[in-house]
């Protein structure tokens, strides 16, 4: 994939699709930006070497563009000299070079049509890369967020369903120990009534042997 391929990629990367299909989404976040600023540094370097190749094709041009002007010169003098086979000469290499300037003018604007595609990728790279830094910051801080309201929610549920639990548990001791308290209550009162029982019945017999007491004294 060439560096304009890679850099169109990046540019029409949707970041909710690819934080939607990501295992780990910060990680990913983090790493389509580093991957951007790599590629910003690599379309910086290649700008910098098409303006260099720009100006350098544009020296050649005015050279051989000299030296064409040179030569007609030379021709001229030949000509005021009476020398027309130096003339002819003369001007057939001033055709050369002009044609030579011609060609590295036409490279030249190929190349000037070049720097300016990258120029612009670059320009577009740098927004769509300070566009991302603030949008990827969003999304990790909303992901930490929903991270930790998730883990808050566990932590709630796990807490109620313990407090469920240890009420219930509670309860269940409780009606237990009331019934418990129940069971003895009424043995108690059980026993009460054969304690009452036995009063009478020995009240009886102490009242039988005094009137027996009070029948042998007479």
């Amino acid at each position: 994939m060439s560096l304009l391929e890679r850099v169109s990629t990046l540019l029409r990367a949707n970041l909710n699709d690819l934080v939607e299909k990501a295992e780990d989404p910060e990680r990913l976040l983090k790493q389509l930006v580093l991957d951007m600023e790599n590629q910003l540094l690599q379309v910086k370097t290649q700008v910098a070497i098409a303006i260099s190749d720009e100006h350098l094709l544009n020296k050649k041009k005015k050279e051989h563009e000299d030296q064409a002007e040179e030569w007609k010169l030379k021709a001229a003098l030949a000509v005021s000299k009476g020398h027309d086979d130096l003339a002819r000469m003369a001007l057939e290499r001033s055709l050369s070079y002009e044609k030579l300037s011609r060609g590295f003018q036409e490279q030249s604007e190929d190349q000037k049509e070049e720097a300016d595609t990258l120029r612009q990728a670059l320009l577009n790279l740098d927004r769509k890369l300070s566009e991302t830094r603030a949008r990827c910051e969003m999304l990790i801080a909303q992901h930490r967020r929903t991270r930790v309201v998730g883990k808050a929610n566990k932590a709630r549920y796990a807490a109620d369903a313990n407090q469920d639990t240890t009420l219930i548990r509670m309860k269940s001791k409780i009606q237990q120990g009331e019934a418990h308290n129940q069971a003895e209550k009424e043995l108690l009162g059980a026993d009460s009534l054969e304690d009452r029982f036995a009063e009478l019945e020995s009240e009886d017999k102490v009242e039988a042997m005094l009137a027996e007491l009070k029948a042998k004294a007479q």
